[in-house]
């Protein structure tokens, strides 16, 4: 599963925002530890305030803080937050019919679809939050890793 640039945004931002929930961290700080533009992520930052995920607060000491729910708020709500996750389109030749071939790939397309959905919806923020703190525990050297590079 390929997810949008935006998508990745909100994932990597609500995840550094529920891993100090008590803190207002600054969307320009979010922008520069990802390497893209304060406004662009301040408009995702938006729609996760809209859902109540996130809050704003403005002036001195402001920026975003997490005020959902890390364990019972799951990979699968972000991401359906940004992508249209619908069953994928059937597989038709040009006259608008499945062969046999596209039939059976679509069977298995959809089941591995399913898979996926049901997976990113039983990982909670919480599950992620002890997986980074796992992983950062296990690092082999002192120095943080680079943040990942996002889709163009």
């Amino acid at each position: 599963m390929k997810l949008q640039k935006n998508t990745l945004l909100a994932l990597y931002s609500v995840l550094d925002f529920a891993g100090d929930a008590e803190r207002h961290i600054p969307a320009a700080e979010i922008a520069a530890k990802y390497g893209v533009s304060p406004h662009h992520l301040a408009k995702v930052l938006a729609q996760m305030a809209r859902s109540g995920i996130v809050a704003s607060v403005r002036g001195a000491g402001g920026g975003y803080r997490f005020t959902g729910n890390a364990r019972r708020l799951t990979l699968m709500d972000i991401i359906q937050m940004f992508e249209d996750i619908a069953a994928p389109a059937p597989l038709l030749d040009e006259h608008g019919v499945a062969t046999p071939v596209e039939g059976a790939l679509q069977v298995v397309l959809t089941e591995i679809d399913g898979h996926a959905k049901a997976t990113l919806s039983s990982i909670t923020l919480a599950t992620m939050l002890r997986l980074i703190q796992r992983q950062q525990g296990a690092a082999p050297t002192p120095a943080p890793p680079a943040p990942p590079a996002l889709p163009t």
